[in-house]
């Protein structure tokens, strides 16, 4: 078990891993309706994930279910702004993370409050956010996609010649992009669900620890998608128990954060891990 020590501007929190960031969606598209989340309903949710022990938030405005279009930056920021005032007001010292894309509303949500960013496009989409990242030195998750939500799964974006390579290989590209701006508090998440098919999701979970070369923390969003409820037969609303099993598999190859759904759970599999790997036996020579 390790942890991080982090700079948000200006401000310094800790984070243990593995850690538990629990999901709060605004859109009313999602792939999971349970994750959609009212204002009216938004401190009921966080003080329910906070009394399951979620160690950070992910708040966002804008579906990523494979098929959606990327709502305008003005519809994005009135769901996104009234949500996080409201959380900064009742539980100030909650970490918050923002699921954004566009460098505009990461920068409004840092100055109400919110203390780091989560790109799903990983700095393609908007080339200026690696210097709002930069101006106000917050932690940054890149994961990997490509397209865009509406067009990820189209043919041409899951045709791989090696996955985990051409993965590491954008991986590498990018860290070096955002260094160059000055940011280094680098989060990566490869995307699983993100123009990758079935097989090729559980070809990413299976290398995984592949990643820590990159020598950042490694996030991990597998909750209820389509890679377990296709391959379980059923759908998100019956996709918890082997959500777990993944979770388990992806704490063994190295996952350090854990994006979910269902906290207590969650949270459930990270304490028998952590008794599990306290009495492994690394070497025995």
């Amino acid at each position: 078990m390790n942890k991080s020590l982090f700079n948000s501007n200006s401000t310094i929190w800790s984070l243990d891993y593995p850690a538990v960031m629990g999901i709060i969606n605004l859109s009313p598209n999602s792939f999971y309706n349970s994750s959609i989340v009212q204002l009216d309903q938004l401190l009921e949710r966080v003080n329910t994930y906070i009394e399951e022990g979620v160690d950070l938030i992910d708040l966002g405005a804008m579906s990523s279910k494979p098929g959606s279009n990327i709502p305008d930056a003005q519809t994005e920021l009135s769901l996104l702004l009234p949500a996080i005032k409201q959380i900064k007001a009742a539980f100030p010292n909650l970490i918050l993370s923002i699921d954004t894309m566009r460098s505009e509303i990461a920068e409004q949500a840092i100055l109400n409050g919110a203390h780091m960013i989560n790109d799903i496009s990983g700095g393609q989409f908007d080339p200026a956010i690696p210097k709002i990242i930069n101006k106000y030195q917050v932690p940054y998750i890149m994961m990997h996609m490509r397209g865009i939500p509406k067009t990820m799964n189209q043919p041409e974006h899951l045709n791989y010649t090696n996955l985990s390579s051409e993965i590491m290989r954008f991986f590498v590209n990018q860290i070096k992009k955002f260094k160059d701006h000055g940011v280094y508090q680098i989060i990566v998440d490869p995307g699983f669900g993100f123009s990758k098919s079935l097989d090729q999701n559980f070809e990413l979970l299976a290398n995984l620890h592949l990643l820590s070369i990159l020598d950042c923390p490694i996030l991990v969003g597998i909750s209820r998608k389509s890679m377990i409820y296709k391959q379980i037969n059923n759908d998100p609303g019956d996709a918890l128990n082997g959500t777990t099993a993944a979770h388990m598999l992806a704490l063994m190859e190295g996952a350090q954060i854990l994006r979910v759904h269902d906290v207590q759970a969650a949270k459930q599999a990270v304490s028998i891990f952590k008794a599990y790997t306290k009495h492994k036996v690394i070497n025995l020579s």
